[in-house]
C-alpha cells in the first residue's frame, strides 16, 4: 500500500504564482504531496482565489483580529495546525513571525526568497542587487528560523543580472526560477531526502556543504554537495 501523500499548508500574502507552481506540479504528478490548506493574512489575496478554484481549503486572518502580533500569529499557526501538515511552505508570506509560534514548527517550516541568500534579507531585493552592481541574482529556498530570511539554505537558483535591467524586468526573469526552485525542493522534502538536523541541512543523510543550485535539468539539481559530518 503506498504511503500517504506528504500534507502541505501554504500561507501566501499575494498573488500566489508559487503556489500555482506547486498545485501545477502536484496536478502533472510531479510532486506527491496534498495541498491541504492555504492561508493569507490579506482577505483579498489572489493566493486565495487560486486555491478555491483548485479545491483546496482556505484561511483568510486579518492581522487586525488579535490584540499583539505574538497572539496573531499564535492564532494563525494554531489553526494550521488543525490541518496537520506535515509541511509549511511560506510562498510570499509578507510577515515576520513570532519566535514561539515558529518553535513548535523548527524543520517543518521553510520559505521562498527572490535573492542569494545571505545577501538581501527583506525587502526591495531586485533593486538592491541592481544597486549593488551584481552580476547575479536569484532566489533560494531555506527552513525559517526566527532571524528573518537567516535559517538554513536548502538551494538556489541563479540568473544573470543584464545591463539596463529594472527591478522589474529582473523580478520577471526570476519568476519562473523561483518556480522551478521551489517545485524541486519540495520534491526532495516531500521524498524524505531533504531534512534539517539541527541547523545543518542534510541531503540522504549527508550533510550540505553548501546550498544546492538548480542546474539545466530543472527536475534536478547540477551541484552535487561535498559530504562531511
Amino acid at each position: 500500500m503506498p504511503p500517504p501523500p506528504f500534507r502541505i499548508a501554504v500561507l501566501a500574502s499575494g498573488r500566489g504564482s508559487n503556489l500555482q507552481a506547486l498545485i501545477d506540479a502536484q496536478r502533472q504528478g510531479a510532486l506527491p504531496i496534498e495541498l491541504v490548506l492555504v492561508a493569507s493574512d490579506k482577505v483579498d489575496a489572489h493566493a486565495l482565489r487560486r486555491a478555491e478554484a483548485a479545491g483546496i481549503p482556505t484561511l483568510a486572518l486579518a492581522p487586525g483580529s488579535a490584540p499583539s502580533r505574538a497572539a496573531y500569529d499564535a492564532e494563525l499557526f494554531g489553526r494550521v495546525a488543525a490541518y496537520a501538515p506535515d509541511l509549511i511552505v511560506l510562498a510570499g508570506f509578507m510577515r515576520i513571525i513570532d519566535p514561539a509560534a515558529l518553535a513548535p514548527w523548527a524543520g517543518r517550516i521553510v520559505n521562498i526568497h527572490p535573492s542569494l541568500l545571505p545577501k538581501y534579507p527583506g525587502l526591495h531585493t531586485h533593486r538592491r542587487a541592481i544597486e549593488a552592481g551584481d552580476a547575479l541574482h536569484g532566489a533560494t529556498v531555506h527552513y525559517v528560523t526566527a532571524e528573518l530570511d537567516g535559517g538554513p539554505p536548502i538551494a538556489c537558483a541563479e540568473i544573470p543580472v543584464h545591463v539596463g535591467d529594472t527591478p522589474e524586468r529582473l523580478a520577471e526573469r526570476l519568476l519562473a526560477e523561483e518556480h522551478r526552485l521551489l517545485v524541486a525542493c519540495i520534491a526532495l522534502i516531500a521524498a524524505g531526502r531533504i531534512a534539517l538536523d539541527g541547523t545543518r541541512v542534510r541531503l540522504d543523510g549527508a550533510a550540505l556543504a553548501s546550498p544546492l543550485c538548480l542546474g539545466a535539468d530543472l527536475n534536478l539539481f547540477a551541484r552535487t554537495q561535498e559530504r562531511k559530518d
